[in-house]
Parts: structure tokens; C-alpha cells; sequence
């Protein structure tokens, strides 16, 4: 007798590769549609699912997760961050949490990169100017923007996505410093080449372009405060490709339109969907680079994804610790 398949309650819609296995594995709802669950589908989800597959749109807090039902034991996350689930309270009530970490390693890296040269290079504004048919013809002192060869960057947050674009950075001529909750082995920042800062502050005052690539956990909310960003030069950049709620928006936002930072580059914001409308004017005055937060939007990335999300159910309905177990303790 063939033992039963766990119904799989997915929130949103998957690559159809990850659709079609779990399909194979697992009992699996999907989402065919795409549209977000209410409040009240994913509390039916809660109650009647053993895994649920929330994505980073899901907020899955403590009050969702104290209606859950006995037979729900993994909350198995699309996404490598968790701070969208309250891990602490679904450990406390048995539930297991994993996540997919180092898929999207370069990826991220990538858009990050691309946003330093974008803000440095104005490479959106002089895009538009020629999709809106302004260009006049080219001359010595039009459309300037910054080398970042021989500049200085500084990374806040040096785990795998800092790692990957530290050396995408050095190729492009850029001194690579970074500031981190622990220290390098000294044989990575010896590869690296990169500078660590214990003080945070020290190392903002001195940086060229500042790229924010730690989680966002309740210490590193508004990591990089009002107080922190006034400590930047005035022609430094900032990047922010890891979650919006790090820097505070409306403190940059100020920054920015008073001139004392040269520009930003955001794929990430502080209350997604929403975008801060003195951004999005900003943006429109060719002063900050926004991006819907497209950072891991690669084929490829969503599809390893998937694959971390199945091997993680599977091993544990096996009866298995799963690879990408998520405590409390690591947050």
C-alpha cells in the first residue's frame, strides 16, 4: 500500500518545472493564477496543509501561526531571506522553517554591480533620453558621470552575496572594504583583498559606494539610520539589493534631494510594494536608479529555488533534518 502524499499548499505561482515535481512528489495545491493569497486563504492553508511554501510577499507572523493546524510540521520558504516568517514562534509550536540560501548568490551579485555602474555611469537616464528621442548628438561635457576604478567600496554585510560581488567589484578597480557582524577568515579577506571595519560609522565616512547586502533581522532594521547616512560623503553612492527596511527611506530621500549623496540605486523598498513617492520623483529626475525588486529574477535562480524547496520537503517527510533548516538562533 503506497503511503500518502503531504498536501503542499503553494502561495503563489512557480516556475512550471517546480510545478510539474512537486506535482510528481507531493499532493500540491498551486496557485494558478498568481494572485496573492488573502488573510483568509492562507489561514485555510495553515489549517489544513502539512507544508506550506509562502514566498517573500507572505507575511506569515505569530498570529497566523497560533492558527495553525496540528498536522502543519514545515513552513518550507520560496526565498533565501525569513524575515517575512516569525521563525521563533513557528519553533516554539513544532513547525520546522527552511529557506533556499546560495542559489541566488550571483545573481544578486550581478544586479548589484549593475546598479553601481547604472547610478555611476547614468546609464537609465541616458537610456531614456534616447527612447524619448531627446538626444541632440553627442558633445564634451554632456551626460558625465563618475569613473569607479580606483574608487572605494564598502559592503555592509559580507556572506555569500557580499563575497560574490567583492569580486566582481575588484575586477572593475574598486579598493573592497567591508563591515560585517563577524570577521573574514583572514584566508577569505586575504583573496578578497578587502579591508574590514569593525565601526560601521568609521567605515561609511570614508566609502566611495556603500552596498547593502545583509539580511534584515530585527537588529538590522534601519541598519543604516538618518544618523549613519549623514556620516556619507556627500559624492558617494548607496545600493541596496538586500530588503528595504535596512536603510531608512525617508531619511535618504532628504539626503538625496538636498544633494548630500550623489544617487542611490534600490531594487529593494521598505514597504513593497509601495514605493516612497519622493523616490519615485527621485527617480524621475534621474537621481536615484529603482528596480522592482528584480535582483534574483533569473531563470535560472528561480528554477534552483524550486529544487532547494523540494529537496527540503522531501528529506524531511523522510524523517530527516532538511538541509536548510532555519533556527532562531541564526537570525
Amino acid at each position: 500500500m503506497s503511503k500518502k502524499k503531504p498536501l503542499v499548499v503553494v502561495t503563489r505561482k512557480l516556475p512550471a518545472v517546480v510545478e510539474t515535481r512537486m506535482r510528481e512528489l507531493f499532493d500540491a495545491r498551486l496557485n494558478l493564477d498568481d494572485t496573492p493569497m488573502s488573510q483568509a486563504a492562507l489561514v485555510e492553508a495553515m489549517k489544513t496543509a502539512d507544508v506550506l511554501v509562502p514566498t517573500v510577499t507572505d507575511k506569515i507572523d505569530a498570529g497566523l501561526i497560533a492558527q495553525a493546524g496540528e498536522q502543519l510540521r514545515l513552513i518550507a520558504n520560496f526565498g533565501n531571506g525569513v524575515d517575512n516568517i516569525d521563525v521563533a514562534s513557528a519553533v516554539q509550536r513544532g513547525i520546522t522553517v527552511t529557506n533556499t540560501p546560495g542559489v541566488l548568490t550571483d545573481d544578486t551579485a550581478d544586479m548589484t554591480m549593475a546598479l553601481i555602474l547604472a547610478v555611476a555611469r547614468r546609464i537609465a537616464e541616458g537610456a531614456r533620453i534616447i527612447t524619448d528621442d531627446e538626444w541632440a548628438g553627442w558633445s564634451p561635457n554632456w551626460m558625465l558621470g563618475r569613473r569607479i576604478t580606483g574608487k572605494r567600496l564598502g559592503i555592509v554585510g559580507m556572506g555569500r552575496i557580499g563575497q560574490a560581488l567583492a569580486r566582481r567589484a575588484a575586477a572593475f578597480g574598486l579598493s573592497i572594504h567591508y563591515h560585517n557582524r563577524r570577521r573574514l577568515d583572514s584566508r577569505i579577506e586575504e583573496a578578497l583583498d578587502a579591508t574590514y571595519w569593525d565601526s560601521l560609522d568609521q567605515m561609511l565616512a570614508r566609502m566611495d559606494v556603500v552596498s547593502v547586502n545583509c539580511p534584515h533581522t530585527p537588529a538590522t532594521y534601519h541598519l543604516l539610520s538618518a544618523r549613519r547616512l549623514k556620516l556619507m560623503k556627500p559624492d558617494a553612492i548607496l545600493v541596496n539589493t538586500a530588503r528595504g527596511e535596512i536603510v531608512d527611506e525617508s531619511a535618504l530621500s532628504r539626503m538625496l534631494e538636498a544633494g548630500e549623496l550623489a544617487g542611490a540605486g534600490l531594487d529593494v523598498f521598505e514597504h513593497e510594494p509601495a514605493v516612497n513617492p519622493r523616490l519615485l520623483k527621485l527617480a524621475r529626475q534621474h537621481r536615484v536608479v529603482v528596480l522592482p525588486h528584480m535582483g534574483s529574477a533569473t531563470h535560472e535562480g528561480r528554477a534552483d529555488m524550486g529544487e532547494k524547496v523540494i529537496v527540503n520537503i522531501k528529506t524531511f517527510m523522510d524523517g530527516h533534518k532538511p538541509p536548510d533548516r532555519v533556527l532562531p538562533s541564526m537570525l
